[in-house]
């Protein structure tokens, strides 16, 4: 939805297991949003979703890697399914995002690509193997690639949100919430549009000096 704010945009929202909100949001920015069926793990999802882009737009400018999924469990008792179940989303799935853009990224010569890490890549919590080693590969995807498109004009970069007032957030208990407000300096969650600002800056041509980085927001945890 960030993006639509801008008359320059246009938004492809990829949905598959939040269709019902991804319709909402499309339907309050009708003139800028349009939808493509997307499972992020799935590769000839990705493609058919492009192609669905290509014939409409003509265009790839921008791809945010946003899919991301929990599943925590201690290690010496996580399973199998667990383990591969977050790296397929969060991890596969912007391997999978960037391959599929990137053939029309680089005939274009231009692109922004980001990726939505997450502070557990480098404040890596107990209970979250799976899930912080996936965000931990998403900086290094990021880093690599960077290098590799850098001279044609696409950049790559990452977020690393701490703490965000979303759903998941939501779960914690209260003894829990309050633990985690005492260990964020600012003393509040982050809020969604504060990630979004982030991001939209990134995706600007204003940012094209900016590629390899993880921005980090947290509100001075790390």
């Amino acid at each position: 939805m960030f993006l639509a704010e801008s008359p320059a945009n246009v938004v492809w929202l990829g949905i598959h297991r939040r269709r019902e909100h991804a319709e909402q949001l499309a339907n309050e920015n009708a003139a800028r949003c349009h939808l493509a069926l997307l499972d992020a793990t799935e590769p000839a999802s990705w493609q058919a979703a492009v192609k669905q882009i290509l014939t409409t737009h003509l265009r790839f400018d921008v791809l945010v890697n946003n899919a991301g999924t929990h599943d925590d469990a201690l290690l010496a008792m996580m399973k199998l399914e667990s383990w591969r179940g977050v790296l397929s989303v969060n991890l596969d799935g912007v391997f999978h995002g960037c391959q599929a853009v990137l053939p029309t990224m680089i005939s274009q010569r231009s692109g922004r690509i980001v990726n939505v890490a997450s502070l557990s890549a480098w404040l890596a919590p107990a209970g979250q193997t799976n899930y912080a080693a996936a965000k931990a590969g998403v900086e290094a995807l990021t880093q690599s690639l960077a290098k590799e498109v850098a001279r044609i004009g696409i950049t790559v970069n990452a977020v690393c949100p701490g703490y965000v007032d979303t759903e998941a957030l939501a779960k914690l208990g209260g003894p829990e919430r309050k633990r985690a407000l005492e260990n964020i300096p600012m003393r509040r969650f982050g809020r969604p549009e504060e990630i979004a600002a982030a991001v939209r800056f990134l995706a600007c041509a204003e940012a094209g000096y900016i590629t390899g980085s993880a921005l980090k927001i947290d509100g001075g945890i790390f």
